[in-house]
């Protein structure tokens, strides 16, 4: 599929950070962790296959991005912690968590009008990172994009500090290695 944010494969990646991986109890780290954690949730993400593509779709943004910040945030829907669709001691919603403080949550958890918010959240994070940074590649533009995702674009402070200020310092990173995973197994 082609998209206007970018190729996620052309997206360079240091993959998980050991907070994260350790997390999960991952020996390894960077983007063996990252793919190795996508592969244990792959068939927990091939339940949603359909309303990904469906909604990615709507957006103009590959399939396996959505996938990969579902693996992050939510494991598929089996993570840790996650109560009646509720994460985040309950601020964030979904599948892709999106944050009630920032965003009123649409639709059921595990829904396609959820994920299509929460990939509309992806894409106006894209457009608030291009104006940011209008000389970056569009690729780098979708990485600071995965970064204000999860931290908002105001604390994206340069392309080589992308992960400074994310959960674990390692989102975008963690997100864009779970992504070229999923991109491979045909999302």
């Amino acid at each position: 599929m082609a998209s206007r944010y970018g190729n996620i494969n052309g997206v360079q990646t240091t993959g998980a950070s050991g907070e994260t991986a350790g997390a999960d109890g991952k020996r390894s780290t960077g983007v063996a962790a990252s793919q190795e954690m996508a592969a244990d949730d792959l068939p927990y993400i091939n339940k949603y296959k359909r309303i990904i593509i469906s909604a990615a779709g709507e957006h103009g943004v590959e399939p396996a991005v959505v996938a990969g910040i579902i693996s992050r945030e939510t494991r598929g829907g089996r993570g840790a912690g996650l109560q009646g669709g509720y994460g985040d001691h309950g601020n964030a919603f979904g599948l892709m968590q999106v944050d009630k403080r920032w965003h009123t949550p649409r639709g059921a958890w595990d829904s396609e009008e959820h994920i299509s918010q929460g990939t509309g959240i992806l894409t106006d994070s894209y457009s608030q990172i291009e104006r940011k940074f209008p000389n970056w590649t569009k690729n780098q533009k979708l990485k600071g994009a995965l970064a204000a995702y999860n931290m908002g674009a105001s604390r994206v402070e340069s392309y080589d500090k992308v992960d400074a200020c994310t959960t674990g310092r390692d989102y975008a990173n963690d997100v864009t290695a779970r992504a070229q995973y999923y991109k491979r197994q045909g999302y």
